[in-house]
């Protein structure tokens, strides 16, 4: 038996082993991802991107699309940071590589 090893010895010479409390873990925050309205972006760009980058049904999409058209924003999902980050950076590249200014972008939730 090695020094490392925990153990208690109680009075009456029985060794009992001590397993330290594991550590409490928290899940990481979640980030909500965004479309925001503008006045030049076809709608079906819209779905489209809803559809492709955030695998979302045709009909799930549409209701997005008219919620960022009527409401000048709509949630794309809740992510961890580093996934919103990507999907954000590859929606406004792709927005851009299209000539659109449909812009993406993220929240703490």
């Amino acid at each position: 038996m090695s020094d490392n090893d925990s153990f208690d010895h109680n009075s009456d010479d029985v060794a009992v082993a001590v397993q330290e409390k594991k550590p409490l873990l928290k899940r990481p925050p979640l980030y909500k991802v965004l479309l925001l309205n503008d006045d030049f972006t076809p709608m079906d760009f819209v779905v489209d991107i809803l559809t492709h980058f955030f695998h979302m049904k045709h009909e799930k999409a549409v209701t997005v699309m008219l919620e960022v058209h009527t409401d000048g924003k709509g949630v794309c999902g809740m992510f961890s940071k580093e996934i919103a980050e990507t999907k954000v950076h590859l929606v406004n590249e792709y927005s851009r590589e299209h000539n659109h200014p449909l812009l993406c972008s993220m929240e703490k939730s």
